[in-house]
């Protein structure tokens, strides 16, 4: 009794706070990371081309035409990637599908070999299969979940994916490009704007990573700022040769 009392509290700080965060990121890390990309692309494309002493008219239109182009290329690249993932799924369960259909008896006795493997008795692994195969979707459902890895009825949606891909990395090439459109008529206002999202960004990635806010925030502004000052001087090469 007393051994049960002494590990009560355990028990109950164990069911209060055991919780997780989303390791695969949810819909935050696909939206932070495509707003990252549209920001540290578009701002090192328009700063490459302000280093070669372009007017701010060019600039603008570079920014622009980076944004719409980078944002339909993340589309349909997303698109197409996540289209190719679901038809090679529906693929594969179509395969176990025919197998528990050809073979029920095989398919249940390695569903039970499979539990006496991580430790269940012979005899009530077997009877769990058993059970469990009795509806073949149901038998479909665990097989793609034990041999695959996947869930049958949570697969990801192409549209999803190049819309989600589409309007994040817009939102972030947006932003170099707003002070122009406000009345700036040199760089300085886009690069502080940019680097100030670039922070943003890399703190919110603190949310899907064991790193701190303001770790992610700063390594994400170096990195997006020297991938500006690079361009800028690739620009100015350029500029003077031509």
């Amino acid at each position: 009794m007393s051994i049960i009392e002494a590990q009560a509290p355990l028990h109950e700080a164990h069911r209060d706070n055991h919780t997780h965060r989303d390791v695969n990121g949810g819909w935050l890390r696909p939206a932070v990371f495509g707003a990252m990309d549209g920001l540290v692309s578009n701002l090192a494309l328009m700063t490459g081309v302000a280093g070669g002493s372009v007017s701010p008219q060019t600039v603008v239109i570079t920014g622009l035409a980076g944004l719409a182009a980078g944002a339909f290329s993340m589309a349909a690249g997303e698109y197409t990637s996540v289209a190719s993932q679901r038809e090679l799924v529906q693929a594969e369960l179509d395969v176990e599908r025919r197998q528990l259909r050809k073979h029920p008896i095989d398919e249940m006795e390695e569903l039970a070999a499979l539990y006496v493997s991580r430790g269940v008795e012979p005899a009530l692994a077997r009877e769990v299969a058993m059970q469990l195969s009795r509806d073949p979707e149901q038998a479909l459902e665990i097989h793609a979940r034990e041999e695959l890895g996947i869930d049958p009825d949570d697969l990801p949606s192409p549209m999803v994916a190049a819309v989600s891909s589409f309007g994040s990395f817009a939102l972030g090439a947006l932003l170099p490009v707003l002070p122009y459109l406000l009345g700036a008529t040199s760089l300085w206002p886009a690069v502080l704007l940019a680097l100030l999202g670039l922070f943003a960004c890399g703190a919110l990635v603190a949310r899907v990573t064991a790193r701190g806010w303001l770790f992610s925030g700063l390594r994400q502004l170096v990195l997006g700022g020297a991938a500006a000052a690079v361009t800028y001087g690739l620009g100015m090469l350029l500029g003077a040769a031509l």
